[in-house]
């Protein structure tokens, strides 16, 4: 027998201000992220990624928790946690920060935000920072206050996103630079408004710090985007696989090092700073990562052709016959050829996927996989991110890649 299962909701899964909201606007689907329930799907992911590439959503990511670090050392504690090096950013900045254990290993990967001389937002994917930022704060004997800021931000979504937004904010809006904040009046409120947001149909988030004027702005937004065909949303996982927005906790979490997570890029080995995880990581760029984050993909021009749990059983010596599609609650704590995120995309007609493997394997051009009905296929390992460019040239070698 088939059933829809639910979410149990109570106090341990914290509501947000624009939760009954969410319910009216015919949301079908959660997660839990944080602590607090996220919406994953309103009319179906297909349905929801196309209308997010060529309209505007509002999307309600509260999830994305606003760890507050101020006080005089709250530099030297953002600088603690993260080994890129955060001196001389611009105020206005919003920067991505990796931050790292002693042993290099990731804890999450936030956005930051200097929001005050003396005070950064860590806006955090979905493990317990304020915990760890807490006791490194007390064990180096730190001058700064660790808080979850009362801050539940909205993200305004899609390639018709800036002009709603200057609907609701005035034309100044539209100033504000990628990866830029500014606060902005909004009734007898002012909030922190940045051009950000998890797509790459252009928009913005605003970190909402007084409910009311919140709840106001979400009943605007929709009031003044009827002509847009504005529409409640939320992050989609084919538009986030196709652009390559990384997601901690599905293709990469704590196991895995910052180098392997492909993050390299976004970090300053070289730089002097006083950083937990500086010196680990320079021992591993020296000797090179032993597995990488890589790219898998699969033709799939007839539909979806969705791997298994684990896919590369054979890789890893284990019968496929008795792998099958069922998950394997044993093989769950493998770190080696870890499947991370996939999802079919009807745009190219393939099946996208993320996967952490071990060398050699992550330096093999293709490699054999075992799909969800048992049945085998030869995937394509790329270098991420995903490109457009890379993905319609991918799909248009398709017919060269055996399919088993």
């Amino acid at each position: 027998m088939s059933v829809d299962p639910r979410i149990a909701i109570s106090r341990r899964l914290r509501k947000t201000p624009f939760t009954s909201r969410v319910f009216e606007q015919g949301v079908t689907a959660f997660t839990v992220y944080n602590h607090m329930l996220l919406a994953t799907e309103f009319e179906s992911l297909e349905a929801d990624y196309w209308h997010l590439c060529s309209a505007v959503q509002v999307w309600d990511v509260s999830v994305e928790r606003q760890v507050s670090l101020k006080g005089p050392d709250a530099d030297k504690l953002v600088q603690l946690m993260t080994p890129r090096n955060i001196e001389g950013l611009a105020a206005d900045r919003c920067v991505y920060l990796p931050l790292a254990d002693e042993k290099g290993l990731l804890v999450n990967d936030p956005v930051g935000m200097r929001v005050e001389d003396d005070h950064w937002w860590l806006s955090i994917a979905d493990s317990d920072v304020k915990l760890w930022a807490s006791g490194l704060a007390a064990g180096a004997g730190l001058d700064v206050c660790v808080t979850e800021a009362d801050v539940w931000p909205l993200a305004v979504q899609g390639p018709k996103a800036e002009e709603l937004m200057q609907r609701v904010f005035g034309d100044d809006v539209a100033d504000i630079r990628f990866f830029r904040h500014r606060r902005m009046a909004y009734g007898n409120a002012t909030f922190v408004v940045s051009r950000s947001g998890w797509s790459k149909q252009g928009g913005f988030e605003v970190y909402v710090d007084d409910v009311a004027e919140g709840q106001a702005l979400y009943d605007e937004l929709f009031e003044k985007g009827q002509d847009l065909d504005v529409r409640a949303g939320c992050p989609n996982l084919i538009e986030r696989m196709e652009s390559t927005l990384l997601s901690f906790g599905n293709d990469m979490d704590s196991r895995h090092s910052v180098l392997e997570s492909g993050l390299g890029a976004f970090i300053d080995l070289d730089a002097d700073i006083n950083s937990l995880s500086i010196k680990a990581l320079r021992t591993e760029r020296d000797a090179g990562p032993k597995r990488r984050l890589m790219g898998l993909f699969i033709p799939a021009p007839a539909g979806a052709r969705r791997l298994a749990e684990q896919p590369f059983a054979e890789q890893l010596g284990m019968d496929t016959k008795q792998v099958g599609s069922s998950e394997d609650i044993l093989k769950q704590g493998l770190i080696q050829h870890c499947l991370g995120s996939q999802v079919y995309s009807p745009r190219y007609g393939v099946q996208l996927a993320t996967a952490m493997l071990d060398e050699p394997l992550a330096s093999s051009d293709v490699c054999k996989v075992l799909l969800a009905d048992s049945t085998t296929a030869e995937a394509i390992i790329c270098a991420l991110p995903f490109t457009p460019h890379v993905l319609m040239a991918l799909a248009s070698d398709a017919e060269d890649v055996a399919v088993c």
